[in-house]
Parts: structure tokens; C-alpha cells; sequence
């Protein structure tokens, strides 16, 4: 490769591959004996050192003009590889700052088994957990009175949340407390541990849940809040959540980024 090419390629990381603009270009250099398009070869070689962490987020990489020169490709080829990596969100053009990295956070892995909110799932993580509140309202809602088999009269605390870990928005969730339950929590702001707040403030125990886990793709709001361009993989999680009482006190449905959160189960061959 030239010298003049290489000065003008510049790629940051904590890994030699990265650091090393030639060790980068020897890396995702295509083989052009086999039948697979270049540019999928590239589009595949830079997606795995994005997802490895080789390349991290933020990092710059080559214009088309200089990966082209360096590999010795035309820049039609370069350019649809760059083109089907932003359409993957893996990449991002910024005028004359160039391409970076978008590369996914890093995945959480929470166990299930075990009833436990968001705050107390995060801190167990080592993860400092934080709440913006969107909506908070008291509500009449003859569809949410028939989950929670109460009369259509009945009245509910609505809470929109964006729930975020080290300050990045994890999930946006959609609750509903019933409050002839718990009347305690229509002075509640929303902040912090709704599982906690019930258990101080409206003497309630809980005891367990139902939950339901789907995946599903973000909609225009789940969008806006976890940054995504377009329409993205996520979870979503339901819950009945019940008191000491014999009923439920909390429906929620929580909307989990799919590139963050990998849920983990443990199965026993003989349960007790």
C-alpha cells in the first residue's frame, strides 16, 4: 500500500488491528477467488470488528476515496459497502468529518426468576440506574379495568418511564397501578422503585407475577428515545404483578432495546 495512502487513513481503538491502519486494511482486505460480492466481504469484515469491539464507537474510518485506493477497489464498490453498513446502523457519515462507528452498547445480562424491578435489576448489575418521567396521570380506562378485573370506573395511575443505565435509555415502559389497591401511590412522582414504594407506602407485599417476553420492532416514540434511524429489534416484556392481597396491583408493558439486553433463564431438570 502507498505511503501517501496510508497517512490519510486514520483509525482509532484499543486494539492493534485498529490502531494500525495497514493491520486494519490487511484485515478486512476481500478475497476475490471466491464467488461472494466484495462489498458483502467488506460489509461482513468491518460488521465483526464492530461487534468484536475492535472498532468502538466513535471511531473514524477510511473515506471511500482511501479505502478504495488502499485495497486497490473502485469507489462504487467501497461506496456500497459503506451504503449497506449505514443501512444496518453500524456506521455514520458526517459531511466532511467523515465515517464513524456506531457500534452497539454493550449487552446487559439480567437472570429471570426472580421478581425484581428495573432500580434493583440495574444496582445488582453494578449499574447506576436513573428515571425521566413522561407522563404521569390519573386515569379511567375500561381496557386496563378488564386486565386487572375491576370495575370500568375504576381509577388507575398511568406512568410513562424511560428507564436509563449509566445514563443510556434502556427501555421506555408503560404502567399501570390500580389505586382502590393501593391508594398511596396517587401521590407517588414516579421516581426510583415502584416495587419498593409499594412495599413502604401502601403496606403491600408482592408475591409474584405473570410475565409474557416478545420481540417485536421499536415504534416512532421507542425510536426517538433509544436513538435509533429507523425501526429497531427489541423486547417486549409484559407483566401482572400481584399483592399479598390476591390481586393485581401493577400491569406493565416495558419495551427493551434488543441490541442491550440479553435475558438469561436457568433451567432445572428437576425443579422443587
Amino acid at each position: 500500500m502507498p505511503s501517501s495512502v496510508s497517512s490519510n487513513i486514520e483509525i482509532k481503538a484499543d486494539t492493534s488491528a485498529a490502531n494500525d491502519s495497514s493491520a486494519f486494511i490487511e484485515k478486512i482486505r476481500p478475497n476475490t477467488g471466491i464467488s461472494e460480492p466484495v462489498y458483502k466481504q467488506l460489509q461482513r469484515r468491518i460488521t465483526d470488528m464492530i461487534q468484536s469491539g475492535e472498532l468502538g464507537d466513535g471511531i473514524s474510518l477510511p473515506s471511500e476515496r482511501a479505502l478504495a485506493e488502499a485495497l486497490g477497489l473502485s469507489r462504487t464498490t467501497v461506496r456500497r459497502c459503506y451504503e449497506e453498513l449505514r443501512a444496518q446502523d453500524c456506521i455514520a457519515t458526517h459531511g466532511r468529518a467523515g465515517v464513524t462507528v456506531k457500534a452497539p452498547p454493550s449487552r446487559i445480562n439480567p437472570e429471570m426468576g426472580k421478581l425484581k424491578g428495573f432500580t434493583e435489576e440495574m444496582r445488582e448489575l453494578g449499574i447506576t440506574p436513573s428515571t425521566q418521567i413522561l407522563e404521569h396521570k390519573i386515569v379511567v380506562d375500561r381496557t386496563i379495568a378488564s386486565i386487572f378485573n375491576r370495575p370500568a370506573s375504576s381509577r388507575f395511575l398511568r406512568l410513562v418511564r424511560v428507564r436509563l443505565g449509566d445514563g443510556m435509555p434502556l427501555s421506555r415502559e408503560v404502567a399501570w397501578y390500580d389505586l382502590s389497591v393501593a391508594p398511596a401511590l396517587a401521590d407517588w412522582d414516579g421516581a426510583g422503585s415502584a416495587y419498593q414504594y409499594i412495599e413502604i407506602h401502601c403496606d403491600l407485599g408482592l408475591v409474584h407475577a405473570e410475565q409474557s417476553i416478545e420481540a417485536v420492532l421499536s415504534d416512532d416514540e421507542e425510536a426517538a428515545v433509544f436513538g435509533f434511524d429507523q425501526p429497531g429489534p427489541c423486547l417486549l416484556l409484559k407483566r401482572k404483578t400481584y399483592a399479598d392481597n390476591g390481586q393485581i396491583v401493577e400491569y406493565v408493558e416495558g419495551t427493551f432495546r434488543g441490541d442491550a439486553y440479553t435475558y438469561r433463564v436457568n433451567l432445572k431438570i428437576r425443579p422443587s
